[in-house]
C-alpha cells in the first residue's frame, strides 16, 4: 500500500459524516488537506482538531457545491495557491425518502445539484488541473443505493445511480492521463445524513444489522486512495445481493419491494 502522507487531498462534504471522518483518519497520516462544506464554523472545528491531534496541515474553505460560480471561484483560488491537488473526494450530498408521486420538485431539484452536477463541475476542473501533472484521483462517494433501487427512494437513488454512471465513463476518459476514478459505493451509515433521510429512526432501526460504522467507511476509503480501486462496495452482504439482483432482477424487485422494503 502506497502512503498518504504530503499528499494534497481535498475533501467535501467534509463538515459532518463520512467527509468528517476522513479528515482525521488523513490527518493522522500526514496528508494536506482541503475541507470544504457549507458550514463554516464547523470545518473551523474540524480544522482546529485536526491541527491538535495530529499537528496536520489543514486549509478550510467553505464551499456551496450546489453554486457551479462558488465551485470555480474556490479551483481558480486554490490551485494558484498550491502547486497542485492530488487526490478530490467528493463526499458531499444529502436525501430524503418518500413516494416520487408526492415529492417535492424542488428538492429533487437541489439534491441533484448538490449529489451529482456539482460533484460534475468540481471533478471536470479538478481532472483539467490534474492532466498536466499525469497524475491524481477523483473519489466519488456514491452509495449501494446507486446499485440497488428500492421503494421510496426514487430521487436519492438516481442520483446515486448518475453518479456510478458517470465515475465509469470518467474512469475510461482519464485512464490515458494516468488519473485515477474510485468509487466508494456504502450502504446505510451511521451518520448525520439520517437526519434528513430518516428523520424518525424507523428505517435505521428496521435495518440496523446492516448499517455501517462511519469509521469502518473512512478507513476503506482511505486504503482506496492509498492504493486505487475502481470501486469498493460494503458491506459485504449488500454487494452480494447487488449481484444476485444483477442476474436475476425479478426476484431482485421482488425481494425489495417486500422483504427490503423497510421505509
Amino acid at each position: 500500500m502506497k502512503s498518504v502522507k504530503d499528499k494534497v487531498i481535498w475533501i467535501t462534504g467534509a463538515s459532518s459524516g463520512i467527509g468528517e471522518e476522513l479528515a482525521y483518519q488523513l490527518a493522522e497520516k500526514g496528508a494536506t488537506l482541503i475541507l470544504s462544506a457549507r458550514r463554516k464554523d464547523k470545518l473551523m472545528s474540524i480544522k482546529a482538531e485536526c491541527i491538535r491531534r495530529f499537528d496536520a496541515n489543514i486549509i478550510a474553505y467553505p464551499l456551496d457545491v450546489s453554486n457551479p460560480e462558488e465551485i470555480k471561484r474556490a479551483v481558480d483560488h486554490l490551485t494558484s495557491k498550491l502547486d497542485k491537488i492530488d487526490v478530490l473526494v467528493n463526499s458531499a450530498g444529502f436525501g430524503h425518502t418518500g413516494h416520487f408521486i408526492d415529492y417535492d420538485f424542488s428538492k429533487a431539484e437541489q439534491m441533484f445539484k448538490v449529489n451529482v452536477l456539482g460533484l460534475m463541475y468540481l471533478s471536470q476542473l479538478i481532472a483539467l488541473h490534474m492532466i498536466p501533472h499525469k497524475a491524481g484521483q477523483i473519489v466519488n462517494v456514491s452509495s449501494i443505493a446507486g446499485k440497488i433501487a428500492t421503494p421510496k427512494s426514487s430521487v436519492y437513488a438516481a442520483t446515486k445511480h448518475a453518479v456510478t454512471g458517470f465515475s465509469n465513463a470518467l474512469r475510461l476518459e482519464l485512464k490515458e492521463h494516468h488519473i485515477d476514478v474510485t468509487t466508494i459505493n456504502p450502504g446505510p451509515v451511521e451518520t448525520a445524513f439520517f437526519d434528513v433521510f430518516d428523520p424518525d429512526r424507523e428505517y435505521v432501526n428496521s435495518i440496523r444489522p446492516f448499517v455501517l460504522d462511519v469509521e469502518e467507511v473512512a478507513s476503506k476509503t482511505v486504503k482506496a486512495i492509498a492504493s486505487p480501486k475502481r470501486e469498493v462496495n460494503m458491506p459485504v452482504i449488500l454487494e452480494v445481493a447487488h449481484r444476485v439482483y444483477t442476474l436475476f432482477p425479478k426476484t431482485g424487485d421482488y425481494l425489495t419491494r417486500t422483504i427490503f422494503n423497510k421505509k
